[in-house]
């Protein structure tokens, strides 16, 4: 993060403020007085301002946005599958045009990556690799994809299998297209898990993989969990949706990394389309 050149008025601390938590996600009090430098009381009154205005709230220490949370999305697969369904459906049909006939596609554990399946029905020659068991049942009704599952150990809360077994298969394929998934994602920390077990696979994949795309809707940015699998400058592309500010759209982009942004069905009723950036 790189200071202020001159000191900066209330008004324009608090845009700054707000700028620095979209980028981060949650910030400590010191990050911001050390940030601005200005005093611990400054800050605080900067931060009881923002939150009067309902744009911040508290946490112990620091700061984060409102209408964002840095706690760990649920794990239970039946819960998750029914959140921000419209925002999974636009990225995944976006995503799935990045995939060619003979491909080898591997799709991530992830309720995103199985919203992809349907769109993959009419390729020739595609084989996808997965370590997600709905994933798996969805390709049934595309006889034509060959699947390949990973094996591995069983997590019931997710439908999906991870671990040394799992990672020791994928790194036996040459996979063209990595289909990356997470919860929990930000530019300082990049993707992380809440599961070191996840951390090996996804890990396995990524090396395995010519290239890597992350799928994550908005909401998930700003979060973090406890284990980190990469910084976004190890990706080649994020596809995500319209409502990821312009700002942060620009921060990854300037990684050298590739963005994708599906509009929202709401806004795609009015002629919106997804764009490449």
């Amino acid at each position: 993060m790189n200071p202020p050149t001159r000191p900066l008025i209330p008004e324009q601390r608090h845009q700054e403020i707000l700028r620095l938590l979209r980028r981060e996600g949650v910030l400590s009090i010191r990050n911001l007085t050390d940030y601005m430098n200005v005093s611990h009381m400054t800050v605080r009154r900067d931060i009881t301002a923002l939150e009067e205005l309902g744009q911040v709230a508290s946490v112990p220490g620091g700061v984060r946005l409102a209408d964002w949370t840095s706690q760990e999305p649920p794990r239970e697969r039946e819960f998750r599958a029914q959140l921000e369904l419209p925002r999974k459906q636009a990225i995944a049909e976006l995503a799935a045009q990045f995939v060619e006939n003979d491909m080898v596609v591997f799709l991530d554990a992830g309720t995103t990556c199985q919203s992809v399946v349907p769109y993959l029905g009419g390729l020739k020659n595609l084989t996808v690799v997965t370590n997600d068991f709905y994933v798996v049942t969805s390709l049934f009704a595309f006889p034509n994809v060959e699947t390949i599952h990973t094996g591995g150990v069983v997590d019931p809360s997710s439908a999906s299998s991870c671990g040394r077994i799992a990672a020791d298969a994928v790194k036996g394929i040459n996979i063209d297209l990595f289909f990356l998934s997470t919860g929990t994602w930000n530019m300082s920390r990049g993707v992380t898990t809440p599961s070191l077990d996840k951390v090996e696979i996804k890990l396995a994949a990524l090396e395995a993989s010519s290239s890597c795309f992350l799928l994550a809707d908005s909401t998930k940015f700003g979060t973090v969990s406890k284990f980190r699998v990469a910084p976004l400058d190890k990706l080649d592309a994020v596809v995500t949706d319209d409502q990821l500010p312009r700002e942060m759209q620009e921060s990854i982009r300037e990684l050298g990394v590739s963005v994708h942004v599906a509009a929202l069905p709401s806004r795609a009723l009015h002629g919106t389309s997804g764009v490449s950036i």
